[in-house]
This record gives structure tokens, C-alpha cells and sequence, in this order.
């Protein structure tokens, strides 16, 4: 490029157009750096403080050198202002406020100019260059491109993609697998950002995406629509999960994707590094997926807790490891393919746990209601778990209970609805003695079970709860999924590392309110903020009116 400066008019053109080709931009963009870079340097030969434009034709490779003047009556500023004396020797019939053009002879750079012309055209050309990049990859994102390995620097591996290089992370690769050199490597474009430094392509080969998109490439039924992948959870390099349907019923979807032999899906398992797929199918009954999605373990049983958004499933006592999988593989990877957590367990658990609870809540009826043994069996025997079901629930079902008549029916809810007034009242006192205000209480939707809780929780005033987000008032707790409590070493770690790394949620994540109704609460602590608005100008209105 030094030579560029100082070529003739051919050369000038040859190079443009070399430099073009080369970085695959625009020929006009390196037309412009080198008139930028021709200006730079006639600055520096005839004084930063001019007005100095350069013009190259593109056909010719003419190059034409000016100053830009502006006529004035009285010249304040000698490099970029000219008297109208001056301004017809320039230009006749020139006027004040007139900018005339002052020709100026070639100027023949020295080395220094020249270096430094380099350095703009450079610059320029670099960044219409990353410009270009960014522009033909930003809308690219979620497809899978081929590259080859370019180097390796701190376990990230450096891919070159023709005209631009991405980047797969160390956390995007599949474990085990050893990068080269040279190699060609196949990825899915995560991202891609535009920075100082130019724009970043971020690659993965351990997105469940990537595994979708070669299932795509090697099933003509998913590329054609007919068969969908409905969810995919990996654990890459190790295993994976699947969950298909199809919009045919004449075709079976995981045939499909296994193939002739198992062609197809071994296409895919070569790619990833020997990965085991297992490819199940979709239902929308959430249980059936579930008893799917556990293969190659059988199932009895499946409970679907939706509020907490949990899982749990029992399964015969030698299905267990099977059911969990190697430190946990299997039901965590069936947990991420439906989205919910899931807790597994024996019949033998299963079952000490449903007597259990029966125990607890018989006892409680029992106490709660000042009824017998047989009688607070007999609720819990008939699905009663809480009191608030058998306080509010229509008299004539309580009725219906074999053994019961309306008479008890109407007995049990009486003391039902005292039992709840002096829990209530227990808790209120609790609260006050917590010091959560009045105020409180009178806000929708909380209940003094709640108030309690927010209480503990250091939030005792209307502001207090007023500066809360709703988020942080109604989150349900998240956890990840939950594994069998086996008292081995490998399983006791797994749930420590579960319990560490489980969300704390909002602050009554545990009452199930809805967003709407926690909306409610909290605007309705903030309303005191929004009457005290008016009174205080009403106030200085006095004031100012005595």
C-alpha cells in the first residue's frame, strides 16, 4: 500500500481493484480510504489547519488535490478563509459566503506520508471488512456450517469459515473430543455480536439445537415437516434424548429417525462423538411422556404436581438404577426433555410415604376437628387433606360419604370453620408479634398465614412490600430435578450440589399466588404513595393562598 500513494494513474486503479477482489468489498470503499489517506497526508504537507479534499476517479484514476475557502469581507482564519480580492482571482463574480475550490498541485509523499497513508487505508479496508462480515452472517444464526480448525487458544477452538471465523467455547464442546488442526469441524451457530474487534461468530457442537439440525439433515421427513422434534436434552458426548411426532399417521416417527438399520440416527451418533441417542415419542399427556421419556426403565406409576411443576414417579424396586441412570444421566436428561422436575422412587417408598402422610393428616383431622381414630381415617380414606376442604366443600358430598348423614356432614363443617378461625387467630397474633402492621392485613389476596411469613422475612410495613418487584413477592421456588436418596457417596454429592444450586424463589413462592394477584398486592401497597400526592399539594395551595 505504501506505493499506492505515489503510483501512476494505473497502478492506482490495479491496486483498488486488487484489494477489492482480495477482501471481497466494495471497490468504492477503497476508492474512499485511499482519498482519505491522500487528504491525511496533503494535510500534513500543506497544514493541518486546510481544508483539504482529494478526488480519485475510479475510471480514469485521475487524481485532482483542493483546498476548500470560504469568502469573507474580513479573513479571520488565512487556511480556511479568503477575502473577495482573493475570491476573483479564483473565481470571478465570486460573493461573500460563497466556499470556493483552490486548486492544489500533487504533492509527492515522502516515506513518513506515505507509512502513515498505509495505515488508513488499512484501517479503512479492515473495517468495511468486518462490516461485511457481520452483515452476511447476522442473519444465520441457528444454522450448522462446516469450517476447518484454525488453531486452538485456551481450549477455545478458532474455526475458519471462509470469510470470517467463529469461535466454538469450551463449555460448546463435546467433552473428549480433541480438537485438530486443519480438520474440518461441523457447528451450529449460536450467535453472532457485533464488537470493537469485529463480529463474533460463536459456535456449538453440544446445543441440543446442533443435534436437531443434524437429525434435519439426515431424515428427509423432519426437513420436510412431516415428522417434528418436539424436545431434545443432551448430555454431550455421553447421551441423549429425543422426543418425535408425526403429522402422518401412516408413518412412524422414531422408524423414521432411526432408519434402515439404524442409518440414520448412526449418522448423527458419528457426528457427536459416539453420543447415545434415545429417540422416543412425543404425547401430549404429560404422564405418558414421562414413562416414555424414562425408557429403557418401567414405570408404575406417575403423580403430576402442576402447580410446583413436579413429577413423581414410582417404579419396582429393580428398576430403580435404571430408572436414575449412571450418577443420575437418565432422569436428569428426562427431566430437561419435559421440563419438569422429577422425583423417582420405589413401590416400598411409595408406598411408606402415602402412610405416612395419611397418618399426619388423620392425626390432624383428628385433633383439628375432635373427632375419633376410625373418623378422621375415613376423611383422609375419602381424599380430604386440608381443612379448608372440608369447611367449604358442598354439604351434600360429606352427606354422600358412606356412613355419614347431612347431620354430620353439617357437625364437621362447623368445627372445620372454628378449627380454621383459631388457626387464624393464632397466626394473627403471631404476626403482630412479628410487628408486621394492621395495613397489611388489609390488602387483598394475603391471608394471616402469609402475613406470618413475610413477617419472618423482615417485611413489615405497606413500604415494605411496596418496594418489593412482583417477581420477587410470588416466584415459585425452582429446583433442579431430584434423584433417588440413595445413601452411597456419588448420590449423597449429586444432592448437595441439587440443594446448593436450588432457587429461593419469592418471598410467598410457597402460596402459589398467581402474577395477576401478586400484581394486585403490590400495587395495592403502593396506592398510600399515590394519595399522599394530592394532599401535600393541597396543602401548599393553603399555604400559599394565606
Amino acid at each position: 500500500m505504501a506505493s499506492a500513494i505515489s503510483a501512476n494513474r494505473a497502478e492506482l486503479l490495479a491496486i483498488a481493484n486488487a484489494v477489492a477482489t482480495e477482501k471481497m468489498i466494495d471497490k468504492s470503499i477503497v476508492i474512499e480510504a485511499m482519498e482519505e489517506a491522500i487528504q491525511k497526508s496533503a494535510r500534513n504537507r500543506y497544514g493541518a489547519e486546510n481544508d483539504i479534499r482529494a478526488k480519485l476517479d475510479p475510471r480514469t484514476g485521475d487524481l485532482r488535490l483542493w483546498r476548500v475557502v470560504e469568502v469573507v469581507e474580513e479573513v479571520e482564519d488565512y487556511f480556511k478563509q479568503v477575502d473577495l480580492k482573493q475570491a476573483e482571482k479564483l473565481q470571478p463574480g465570486a460573493k461573500v459566503g460563497d466556499f470556493l475550490v483552490d486548486p492544489l498541485p500533487p504533492v509527492d509523499l515522502g516515506r513518513i506520508d506515505a507509512q502513515s497513508a498505509k495505515q488508513v487505508i488499512f484501517q479503512k479496508v479492515r473495517d468495511a471488512e468486518r462490516d461485511r462480515q457481520y452483515e452476511e452472517f447476522k442473519d444465520r444464526a441457528g444454522e450448522v456450517i462446516t469450517g476447518v480448525i484454525k488453531s486452538v487458544e485456551f481450549g477455545h477452538v478458532i474455526v475458519n469459515l471462509g470469510r470470517a471465523e467463529g469461535v466454538i467455547r469450551r463449555d460448546q464442546q463435546i467433552p473428549r473430543e480433541v480438537p485438530r488442526v486443519g480438520e474440518r469441524v461441523r457447528a451450529w451457530i449460536m450467535k453472532v455480536e457485533r464488537q470493537n474487534r469485529g463480529p463474533q461468530i460463536f459456535l456449538s457442537r453440544a446445543h441440543p439445537e446442533f443435534m436437531k439440525k443434524l437429525f434435519a439433515q439426515e431424515v428427509p421427513e423432519i426437513y420436510d415437516g412431516i415428522i417434528e422434534i418436539k424436545a431434545a436434552a443432551r448430555d454431550p458426548g455421553s447421551r441423549a434424548k429425543i422426543g418425535v411426532i408425526s403429522r402422518d399417521s401412516s408413518i412412524d416417527p422414531v422408524g423414521a429417525c432411526v432408519g434402515m438399520k439404524g442409518s440414520r440416527v448412526q449418522a448423527v451418533v458419528q457426528e457427536l462423538q459416539g453420543e447415545k441417542i434415545d429417540i422416543i415419542p412425543w404425547s401430549e399427556d404429560t404422564a405418558t411422556f414421562v414413562v416414555n421419556a424414562l425408557q429403557p426403565a418401567t414405570v408404575s406409576r406417575v403423580v403430576i404436581d402442576e402447580e410446583e411443576s413436579r413429577i413423581e414417579v414410582v417404579v419396582p424396586d429393580d428398576q430403580l438404577s435404571l430408572a436414575i441412570g449412571r450418577r443420575g444421566q437418565n432422569v436428569r436428561l428426562a427431566s430437561s426433555l419435559t421440563g419438569s422436575a422429577i422425583d423417582i422412587m420405589t413401590e416400598a417408598e411409595a408406598s411408606e410415604k402415602r402412610q405416612k402422610e395419611f397418618a399426619e393428616r388423620s392425626k390432624m383431622f383428628e385433633e383439628e376437628l375432635d373427632v375419633d381414630e376410625t373418623l378422621s381415617q375415613l376423611l383422609v380414606a375419602e381424599g380430604f387433606s386440608e381443612l379448608e376442604e372440608v369447611a367449604y366443600i358442598d354439604i351434600s358430598e360429606l352427606a354422600a360419604i358412606e356412613g355419614f348423614d347431612e347431620e354430620l356432614g353439617q357437625e364437621l363443617q362447623s368445627r372445620a370453620l372454628e378449627a380454621l378461625e383459631r388457626r387464624e387467630e393464632a397466626q394473627r397474633e403471631e404476626r403482630r408479634g412479628l410487628g408486621v402492621e394492621d395495613d397489611l392485613a388489609e390488602l387483598p389476596h394475603l391471608t394471616e398465614a402469609m402475613l406470618v411469613t413475610l413477617g419472618k422475612a423482615g417485611i413489615k410495613t405497606l413500604d415494605d412490600l411496596a418496594d418489593l418487584a412482583t417477581d420477587e413477592l410470588i416466584a415459585k421456588k425452582r429446583g433442579g430435578e431430584q434423584r433417588r436418596r440413595n445413601n452411597n457417596t456419588e448420590n449423597r454429592r449429586e444432592r448437595e450440589r441439587s440443594e446448593r444450586s436450588e432457587d429461593k424463589g419469592g418471598v410467598l413462592g410457597e402460596y402459589g399466588l398467581s402474577e395477576e394477584q401478586g400484581n394486585e398486592i403490590i400495587m395495592a401497597a403502593r396506592a398510600h404513595w399515590f394519595e399522599d400526592e394530592p394532599a401535600s399539594e393541597e396543602a401548599a395551595h393553603a399555604e400559599s393562598s394565606q
